[in-house]
């Protein structure tokens, strides 16, 4: 269920605030909206060290997300960031050479 999975705003704040702010440049404004409640469904794990993508949808790994997908590349200032979005939801978010993300520590 998509609710167990945390809102990437709690675990990577500075992300969701530079994606917000980037798709708004982009003049992707409903995207920049429903960026703040993106969950984080499972972390990329391809091992490669220059490698921080996030899945924020369930789909099958290894399988084309087909009609009405499309890659939104953003520029920030360090690295790259692509999202992938499907019927306008975002799926996925390629974080590429960028520094180490800095997780929020939860509360006790």
């Amino acid at each position: 269920m998509e609710q167990d999975h945390p809102l990437v705003r709690d675990v990577f704040p500075e992300l969701v605030t530079e994606l917000a702010a980037l798709l708004e440049d982009e003049g992707e404004r409903e995207l920049a909206v429903r960026a703040w409640d993106l969950r984080l469904v499972d972390e990329c794990g391809c091992g490669d060290d220059f490698c921080q993508s996030i899945r924020t949808a369930d789909h099958p790994r290894g399988q084309p997300y087909g009609p009405g997908h499309r890659c939104v590349p953003l520029s920030p200032s360090n690295g790259m960031l692509i999202l992938d979005i499907v019927d306008g939801r975002i799926m996925y978010v390629e974080i590429l050479d960028r520094p180490p993300m800095r997780r929020r520590e939860r509360a006790p």
